[in-house]
């Protein structure tokens, strides 16, 4: 099965445990103000590549993949669902540790046939990095175009499946650095059970260019980048809020 990829990355180091290979897919439903690859978002774009095709590379750079493994990234990687479920499949068969960077938007508990792909998909899926864009629903809205109440839903399910999670949070100067809403962010977190890290970034304007170049107009071009200290007081204060409601440190 062929999908459509954006490109590899054979050295990834912030895309899950150890060193990864890290495929970005294209397609994105999202339009996060922050976002840093508008080219991912066209569902269609670039080139297509087969599963077998995509693990026939991977070996080739397995010798210092050996305590990482591959992330499927993108984009939203469960826009092509089958491709995900056969790439990660195929993987497990050769013993790589598997890992999904998603922010949830797909997730649709209404839909029987997307369910029955996803229950079967987290069985080959040793990790997801759960991008939260934001905690409070109207403010969501307002930075990706979307509702949360689907990603958050999705959050539960993988804690109700025992699926390992790594919350990852970008903190924007004005939009999400605010403790109100990072509070409420650790609260959401004390309920659920499978969170084994927290990753609070702060917001880059790296993709500048990238708007330029596509001529298009960056959304947050007024907004400075936060520093990197200011991203721990962020995270400082997620872990509070968590930890008013459960003392439970994070593995």
């Amino acid at each position: 099965m062929e999908g459509y990829i954006h490109s590899i990355e054979t050295f990834g180091t912030v895309d899950g445990p150890g060193i990864r290979y890290v495929v970005f897919t294209q397609g994105c439903p999202m339009r996060c103000k922050y976002c840093h690859n508008p080219d991912t978002w066209e569902p269609c774009g670039n080139e297509k590549k087969s599963t077998d095709e995509i693990l026939a590379d991977y070996e080739k750079y397995r010798p210092y993949l050996a305590d990482g493994g591959i992330t499927v990234t993108g984009g939203e990687p469960m826009m092509q669902m089958d491709f995900l479920l056969e790439l990660l499949k195929k993987a497990k068969k050769r013993k790589i540790h598997t890992c999904i960077d998603s922010a949830g938007i797909m997730f649709n508990p209404n839909n029987e046939s997307f369910m029955s792909k996803l229950n079967e998909l987290i069985k080959y899926t040793d990790l997801i990095m759960l991008d939260i864009k934001h905690i409070d629903d109207f403010e969501h809205k307002k930075l990706t175009g979307h509702s949360n109440k689907n990603i958050l839903a999705f959050a539960r399910y993988l804690s109700d499946n025992d699926v390992p999670v790594w919350i990852r949070h970008v903190t924007v100067p004005g939009i999400t650095y605010n403790t109100k809403y990072l509070l409420q962010l650790g609260e959401f977190l004390a309920e659920l059970k499978n969170v084994k890290a927290l990753d609070v970034l702060p917001y880059h304007t790296m993709g500048v260019p990238k708007y330029e170049a596509l001529g298009m107009e960056y959304p947050l071009k007024d907004v400075e980048p936060l520093d990197k200290k200011d991203a721990e007081n962020a995270r400082n204060i997620i872990l509070y809020g968590r930890q008013k409601k459960l003392n439970h440190p994070f593995e």
